[in-house]
């Protein structure tokens, strides 16, 4: 009997990545082969970068048969994020990672291969360096989550999430477009429903290139933005 072959989607935001993106791709796609995944795309959105990371995206996927690339006007992380989940929930698997480098693909194959047992598998950024603004606002989205859905996830809001779309795509389906932070909403309904959850540490390093999308004074406003809409939703929802 032949095994079916898993369809993998990769979700991958871009914005202002033109340092450093031909080297993620290789390396996914790559580390992807290795590890033995027949079916797979890398689904990159690009963010209207205003630089030349679109330019060099096209460039790639001339030789690149597992690239699709996705050009669209700047709606920020969240949104972009989101439509990539919502345009390919047709598929078995999804796994989320952004563009910057930060978490290398050579650790995916830890989440893959416990994908079997689990719904939802996660890479805990581990080694993180923040400033003390953003490490409260992982404080706050983290308690946020155990508070109003319920405890079982410690870094709610990572770019590293591998997602069995059977058991999440309703989830998905019914975020708001707008939402800001859909990756914290996920888990806090991923927790609530008592999906299987694995999450694994996987070592984090700062970026080297490019540049940040929330900077200073705005970042605060962002991170109230998320709370709220986090919260809402619980209760919209259910």
């Amino acid at each position: 009997m032949i095994k079916k072959t898993n369809e993998l989607a990769i979700i991958m935001p871009v914005y202002n990545e033109e340092g450093i993106i031909q080297t993620v791709i290789a390396d996914w796609t790559n580390e992807l082969q290795i590890i033995g995944i027949k079916n797979f795309k890398i689904h990159v959105y690009n963010d209207g970068s205003k630089d030349d990371t679109f330019k060099i995206l096209k460039k790639i996927a001339l030789n690149n048969n597992n690239l699709v690339v996705h050009n669209k006007l700047n709606s920020g992380h969240g949104p972009t994020i989101l439509s990539g989940y919502q345009e390919n929930i047709d598929k078995d698997w999804i796994f989320q990672t952004d563009s910057d480098d930060e978490m290398s693909p050579k650790y995916f194959k830890y989440l893959w291969e416990k994908r079997e047992s689990y719904d939802f598998l996660i890479g805990r950024r581990d080694n993180r360096s923040q400033p003390t603004m953003r490490k409260i606002i992982s404080f706050i989205s983290r308690l946020t989550v155990k508070v109003f859905y319920r405890k079982g996830i410690w870094d709610v809001n990572s770019p590293y999430r591998l997602m069995k779309t059977a058991k999440i795509k309703e989830i998905i389906l019914n975020i708001p477009k707008d939402a800001f932070a859909p990756n914290v909403i996920i888990s806090g309904f991923v927790c609530l429903k008592k999906l299987k959850v694995c999450e694994i540490k996987i070592p984090h390093k700062n970026r080297q290139t490019g540049e940040v999308s929330i900077k200073k004074f705005k970042l605060f406003k962002a991170a109230f933005k998320s709370f709220s809409q986090t919260i809402r939703y619980r209760f919209v929802r259910n």
